[in-house]
């Protein structure tokens, strides 16, 4: 610490190019932290992938209905404790920008299946004995300020009623929390009755659109997965069962590969601000050698200017770093605060360790050339001036 000092002050020589500089590096840090936060959401960071979900979907696509009459042939696969069946709504609320997911189910059978998802007895029965009920994760709930006993309008993108109209209301009768911390994955979601919603759509009645599968043995899953499949292979409803985290993946690469689309920009951005750092210190050192000369010639060893130079490097990367990933941390609770269609994100440990090691891997790759050539410094040329 006792060079620190005079690092610092090496640091701001140039106050100009170093404001210039730490401003790039902070955007860039910016950017990392929000697209490394929005991966981490899309890769289902925050689900509790312990829960023992199975989804079994239309071979085709999640999009083609399944009939009910599978129902009791996956009842009855040895190992699998509970079964639901859901129909995705594709409603918005209000605006076209409030769309959450929303899904027609069975409240008995949600609730054996989705156990982890704690809804009150009182408010379990009032969605039982109301048609048009429906119930509200604390998250979605808490987005638009819903509280029990509220009518929610929605309009439908896919399910026009019998009369052709797509506005549908609900009485939302109830909100469900984790019964652990972290261990309900849909307090984002909304959930109507299903034999309101079938008795009501103008077509595609009787159908299901996924089967949802609560296991007794999480390790079984690849297995009884298989077996579900089988008993439905060379059949008009081929299936294709699957992780909850695998079917959830599969609807988010519809929009594309994001992992190759988030780190192609990623891997532009950090490329040119290579370029731009690197010049950055090269030019600091180039103005400094008589400066580092007269230090070897005061006892300074070779080891210590590399160190020094480096040293420099890398607070100046740390500086813009920090700075950037704690603006992403702001953007991240504004962003929580806005209506949008996807849940919040934040930056997990894992976001941090990515954007440090940036930080050090950057800091080492700008200042290692520049500071190897501090330590190999001549002390009559650097004083001649023979750069």
């Amino acid at each position: 610490m006792k060079y620190f000092a005079l690092v610092w002050a090496t640091l701001w020589r140039k106050r100009a190019r170093t404001v210039f500089t730490l401003l790039s590096l902070v955007a860039a840090f910016l950017l990392l932290g929000l697209l490394q936060a929005a991966h981490a959401l899309f890769s289902l960071g925050s689900v509790n992938l312990a829960a023992p979900i199975l989804i079994t979907q239309a071979r085709v696509s999640f999009t083609s209905p399944l009939p009910l009459r599978l129902l009791p042939q996956i009842e009855a696969v040895p190992g699998v404790a509970a079964v639901s069946w859901s129909q995705f709504f594709g409603g918005v609320y209000k605006d076209p920008k409030n769309f959450f997911p929303q899904f027609a189910t069975v409240p008995e059978r949600w609730r054996r299946v989705f156990s982890e998802c704690r809804l009150p007895e009182e408010q379990f029965q009032a969605w039982q004995a109301s048609r048009t009920a429906a119930v509200a994760g604390r998250e979605l709930a808490e987005r638009f300020g819903w509280k029990v006993g509220e009518r929610i309008p929605l309009q439908s993108q896919i399910w026009p009623r019998r009369d052709g109209d797509r506005a549908w209301t609900f009485d939302l009768v109830g909100i469900f929390d984790d019964s652990a911390k972290g261990s309900c994955a849909r307090v984002g979601n909304m959930y109507i009755r299903y034999d309101y919603f079938d008795e009501e759509r103008q077509f595609g009645r009787g159908n299901a659109g996924i089967y949802v599968l609560r296991l007794q043995d999480p390790a079984r899953a690849e297995a009884i997965g298989r077996q579900v499949d089988a008993m439905f292979e060379n059949s008009p409803d081929e299936t294709k069962t699957q992780t909850e985290k695998d079917f959830t993946l599969n609807f988010v690469r519809q929009i594309g590969n994001l992992s190759l689309i988030l780190y192609s920009i990623l891997g532009a951005v950090f490329f040119t601000l290579l370029l731009l750092t690197g010049n950055t210190m090269s030019q600091a050192v180039r103005e400094r050698i008589p400066e580092l000369a007269v230090l070897k010639t005061i006892g300074y060893a070779d080891g210590t200017l590399l160190a020094l130079v480096l040293a420099e490097s890398l607070l100046l990367c740390t500086l813009g770093g920090l700075g950037g990933m704690l603006l992403s941390v702001l953007a991240m609770r504004v962003l929580a605060k806005v209506q949008m269609q996807f849940p919040p994100f934040h930056a997990d440990l894992r976001v941090w360790l990515t954007a440090l090691a940036s930080m050090l891997l950057l800091g080492l790759a700008v200042g290692l050339p520049p500071a190897l050539r501090a330590g190999r410094l001549s002390i009559v040329d650097a004083l001649a001036e023979r750069r």
